[in-house]
């Protein structure tokens, strides 16, 4: 039986695909510096979903819970009491050691907190990424974001101890004016900048060298002895050795800090721009190497 119908040429016309008008439109970044922040901000109430989710999601199976973020430093400084006060006998600039380390302690932890976690954003979350489209930048922001709260109540800790010395002892000098606590949320923004821009540079490189997640633990661990988190830079007497700590963009931010809050340490302009360059520098190229990595890192994870 023959098929005599014949087919319209309209029917043709018809059935071609029509341009169609698209809500939302995926596609792969066109150059190296098409770096699309926009995107983070339309994207901000999944920022701060995550806020939550690394806040929250760390202590929600444990018996004290943030009581650990006040617990931490307390035994970590008590070990600086121990090793490098009554052992190793370094001075501390004439503050009580207790603070001394404390204030080292906390702003350090901030930064390697953001450090350690940002560096492993592509490894730890390849399951999410190959599943739902959203800015990949949103991890590692939400990552500094939440270590500030917890940053915040380390704070609270020296505070607390800050007063305790100065009703306890008429000895304690703490007379730095007040117009220092300025300084303290800038050098929050730069330890963040730093951070948030040598852990998106490491993560980049680990989703093809695993081995990078192994060096940077004790590489962390390293940087906080060329650091003076322990000790004040006024006790490095070797004049080689003091160009070498002062060029790490880190120093002037903890000197700094301990110059906001306890009124020793050295606060100097020229170092401090050091460190905002370099932190600015850090971050841009931290961005454009994850923008780049991140349209292909599925294919190495």
């Amino acid at each position: 039986m023959e098929n005599n119908s014949t087919i319209n040429p309209q029917q043709l016309n018809d059935s071609t695909p029509q341009h169609e008008a698209w809500d939302l439109e995926i596609k792969p970044q066109a150059h190296l510096l098409d770096i699309n922040l926009k995107d983070v901000w339309r994207y901000r109430d999944l920022l701060w979903m995550f806020v939550k989710r690394d806040f929250t999601a760390q202590y929600k199976q444990t018996i004290l819970g943030p009581l650990w973020h006040f617990i931490q430093p307390l035994f970590t400084t008590v070990v600086y009491l121990v090793v490098f006060t009554n052992i190793a006998k370094i001075s501390t600039d004439g503050v009580p050691p207790v603070l001394f380390y404390m204030s080292g302690i906390t702003i350090w932890n901030y930064f390697s907190s953001c450090l350690n976690a940002t560096s492993n954003t592509f490894v730890a979350n390849a399951g999410i990424f190959g599943k739902v489209y959203f800015p990949r930048l949103v991890i590692p922001l939400s990552t500094v974001m939440s270590n500030i709260v917890k940053f915040g109540i380390q704070f609270l800790l020296l505070l607390a101890a800050m007063l305790w010395y100065r009703l306890s002892s008429t000895s304690l000098n703490l007379s730095q004016p007040l117009s220092t606590f300025i300084l303290i949320p800038v050098i929050v923004l730069i330890m963040a900048g730093l951070g948030l821009g040598l852990g998106i540079i490491i993560s980049s490189m680990t989703t093809k060298y695993r081995d990078l997640t192994v060096l940077i633990g004790f590489a962390v661990q390293l940087l906080m002895y060329a650091t003076p988190v322990v000790y004040p830079l006024s006790t490095i007497t070797s004049a080689k050795l003091k160009f070498w700590i002062t060029l790490n963009p880190l120093t002037p931010l903890v000197e700094a800090f301990r110059y906001a809050m306890l009124g020793v340490g050295s606060f100097d302009y020229a170092s401090f721009g050091y460190s905002i360059g370099f932190m600015v520098v850090t971050l841009f190229i931290g961005l454009l190497i994850f923008s780049k990595v991140e349209k292909t890192f599925m294919d190495t994870v």
